[in-house]
């Protein structure tokens, strides 16, 4: 039976959850204070529909929010006109500069609002480890950092299967490539089978630990592979992720299909240049220092120096963790970078 942890780190500006499994790095949700809670996913809104587009058979939903506006597919024989008030759910979070994705819920009453919150960082990780009690304060953040770098890794090397594993995200699919370093005295064949088998297992993690969706196309090792094989290891490793699988073809490629969820974990932290956005960066000093005063509660006073402009971005932040922290703008501090002094 596998090993289930759970991490629930809570710092000013974002909540973060981590499930660990065996190990290894599973999930990683993140919620931030100023996300509209309209856009999380199960949340219960009612909406003004601002357009129906006959030929995506979908409608664009106003939901009283900051924001793009929410994509309702309509399924067959349902049509929606602009001005119809409907009470929807989000079964996808925004991404890119797409809404959140809605089903519909039935017909609405009043303005635009939110009806119920989505299940909140806490809640999500009790549906996803049942029973499991969270672990808080300085082992939280340090999960969460060590999640956080996985989690934006383009892959990783599992030297017990001499597999060396490859996970991208372009704008079109996710690409995976498993490439397997033959040992010697070892039979070449199995070597291959584990290699497949535990680069799915590895890459379904991954993908879920991204909080990805979409295409997946997995370059298998070999070309003389039995389907019926392949498909039963891709539904172990893809167990529970809904996944749609296709055939796998002659050239050893497979291709499945996965449901978006959530908001991938790079857009929550990075800019489209992958540079840690200012958010991300006012939050990482609210982290460092209230890891500061965790870690030394002995310590009257920690201070975190920083560039000008992120300690005014991060200086709510730290105020809400008390006294005991503090932050001081030195010019001479480049961008994206801080220290943290006691005193």
């Amino acid at each position: 039976m596998s090993e289930v942890e759970v991490f629930l780190d809570d710092t000013p500006g974002e909540v973060r959850g981590v499930v660990a499994r065996d190990g290894r790095f599973e999930r990683l949700i993140i919620q931030r204070d100023d996300d509209p809670a309209q856009h999380r996913l199960g949340a219960r809104s009612v909406g003004r529909v601002i357009e129906a587009d006959a030929a995506f058979r979908a409608a664009f939903v106003d939901l009283g929010c900051d924001g793009p506006s929410g994509f309702l597919p309509l399924g067959k024989g349902e049509s929606l006109r602009a001005g119809e008030i409907v009470e929807v759910e989000v079964t996808a979070e925004r991404r890119e500069a797409k809404g959140p994705a809605l089903k519909r819920l039935g017909a609405g009453e009043g303005k635009p609002r939110l009806i119920a919150p989505g299940p909140d960082v806490a809640e999500r990780l009790r549906r996803l480890a049942p029973g499991v009690t969270p672990v808080t304060g300085v082992e939280a953040i340090r999960a969460s950092r060590d999640a956080e770098a996985e989690a934006l890794a383009p892959g990783d090397v599992f030297a017990e299967w001499a597999l060396d594993l490859a996970v991208q995200r372009t704008r079109a699919l996710i690409a995976v490539d498993i490439d397997y370093a033959h040992l010697p005295g070892r039979d070449a064949r199995k070597g291959r089978a584990q290699a497949n088998r535990m680069g799915l297992i590895q890459a379904a993690r991954m993908i879920r630990l991204a909080g990805w969706g979409g295409l997946v196309a997995v370059d298998l090792v070999g070309t003389t592979l039995d389907p019926a094989q392949v498909t039963e290891m891709a539904k172990a490793a893809f167990n529970g992720d809904d996944a749609t699988l296709g055939p796998l073809s002659r050239f050893g490629l497979l291709q499945l299909a996965l449901p978006w969820r959530t908001r991938p974990v790079e857009e929550v932290l990075l800019e489209a240049s992958r540079r840690r956005s200012p958010t991300t960066r006012a939050i990482d000093i609210a982290r460092s220092l209230r890891q500061a005063m965790l870690s030394d509660t002995a310590a009257p006073r920690f201070v975190a120096r920083c560039a000008p402009g992120e300690a005014e971005a991060a200086g709510a932040l730290v105020a809400r963790l008390g006294p005991r922290a503090a932050v001081k703008a030195d010019p001479a501090v480049a961008p994206g970078r801080f220290t943290i002094e006691e005193g």
